[in-house]
């Protein structure tokens, strides 16, 4: 039999198997109450409106939803997304600017194939997405983490880190960051500090990459300007997915840049998909152009906010003193930190045993550090369970306490 290991191309070696898929597997039973998976309530789904336009898309105009489509985009989507873009975000873009994906994680993995030669540094947060730092290390990308607080990722170590790397003259490439709701923290970075990361992103020539996955998801407060709206220089490449506002079946996302950088992502989408498909962009187009798009942002909002609010009583009511979370003003997630005498990831299978699960905070640190921190989501789970979920937790919490 051949010897897998040694015909395996580099990128496939050093790929590794997400920890979140894993632990999704382990936490895929009935009994279990998951806050793992950064999945959307099915009960939002907005089953009605997309079964009335997919038979309008398939009634009016088949020939186009079920044939390929250009590898760029549906005209009518990117149209779409043009006028949403100027009016929601103040964003003056062109269809030229825009590429759709096969959701953001294609447009991650787009942004790493142009981007990432082996051994480059990349810049992300501590902690990170976690999907992207698989799909970074997997191009042979070396993580340079960067330290965060309750304003996002702090631009005076940000600084520090990129003079370091411009005197070894290592070729950095591109600044990772979700500035909205980060994943998995749930913090957004400060208006002042989005205008020192563009400022450093001229100085030390380096690219932004802004993943925007969460942002339209706020519950309260005002949104800091797009890094994408307030650069001047063509530096920022912006991601967006429908995934988490729509719907995630439908796998479908777009990029923001600089036309030089979109078609060169679209001749590397080429040769990985063709084109996304057709079908799905009709849909979403006639979603966004008949005003059901807002409409539905609404209610997801209203939705995830009385989660969220259900889940930080919970935590009030039911957590041992010495643990400490955030308080997100919108997306899907919060962040959980115990004492540092405490380990996370070896409280996980304990966790399973009272049927709660979580998403254990160093699989989202590219250092390894974090154990001591867990991500938990609160748009998927029932106020009920989330209550449940919570109690079991604490009581993993006092059952393993340490000061």
């Amino acid at each position: 039999m051949i010897d897998l290991t040694k015909n395996l191309a580099a990128v496939n070696r050093r790929a590794k198997s997400s920890v979140i898929r894993e632990l999704l597997k382990l936490t895929n039973k009935p009994e279990i109450i998951s806050f793992a998976g950064g999945l959307p309530d099915p009960a939002a789904f907005p089953r009605e409106a997309v079964m009335e336009i997919c038979a309008k898309v398939l009634r009016e105009n088949a020939r186009e939803a079920l044939q390929y489509g250009e590898t760029e985009g549906c005209p009518s989507l990117k149209a779409e997304l043009v006028r949403n873009l100027r009016e929601d975000e103040g964003l003056v873009v062109r269809p030229e600017n825009i590429l759709i994906t096969t959701a953001s994680q294609q447009s991650l993995d787009l942004a790493a194939k142009l981007f990432i030669d082996a051994s480059d540094p990349i810049i992300v947060e501590l902690p990170s997405y976690a999907g992207a730092l698989q799909v970074f290390k997997s191009y042979g990308g070396l993580m340079v983490g960067v330290k965060s607080d309750d304003d996002g990722m702090r631009m005076d170590d940000l600084e520090v880190k990129l003079e370091k790397l411009k005197k070894e003259g290592e070729h950095y490439k591109f600044i990772y960051i979700i500035p909205d709701f980060q994943n998995p923290s749930g913090i957004t970075l400060s208006q002042e500090r989005r205008e020192q990361m563009v400022r450093l992103s001229r100085e030390y020539d380096v690219i932004i990459l802004e993943d925007s996955p969460y942002r339209k998801i706020r519950f309260e407060g005002r949104s800091p300007d797009m890094l994408y709206k307030l650069d001047t220089s063509g530096n920022v490449i912006s991601l967006f997915t429908f995934s988490k506002t729509f719907a995630p079946g439908f796998r479908l996302g777009y990029i923001v840049g600089n036309e030089a950088i979109i078609k060169r992502m679209a001749i590397l989408k080429q040769s990985m998909d063709l084109c996304s498909s057709p079908f799905a962009q009709l849909v979403a187009a006639e979603f966004l152009r008949g005003g059901y798009y807002q409409e539905h942002v609404k209610k997801v909002v209203r939705i995830y906010k009385a989660k969220k609010d259900h889940m930080l009583a919970a935590l009030a009511r039911h957590m041992p003193e010495g643990v400490t979370w955030t308080k997100p003003e919108g997306g899907l997630f919060l962040w959980l930190r115990l004492p540092e005498t405490m380990d996370g990831d070896d409280l996980f299978s304990e966790a399973l045993k009272e049927n709660v699960a979580y998403v254990v905070g160093s699989a989202f640190h590219c250092d390894g550090a974090g154990r001591n921190t867990m991500r938990l989501n609160f748009s998927y789970s029932t106020p009920e369970k989330i209550d449940e979920g919570i109690k079991r937790l604490a009581t993993v919490f006092k059952k393993n306490w340490k000061k």
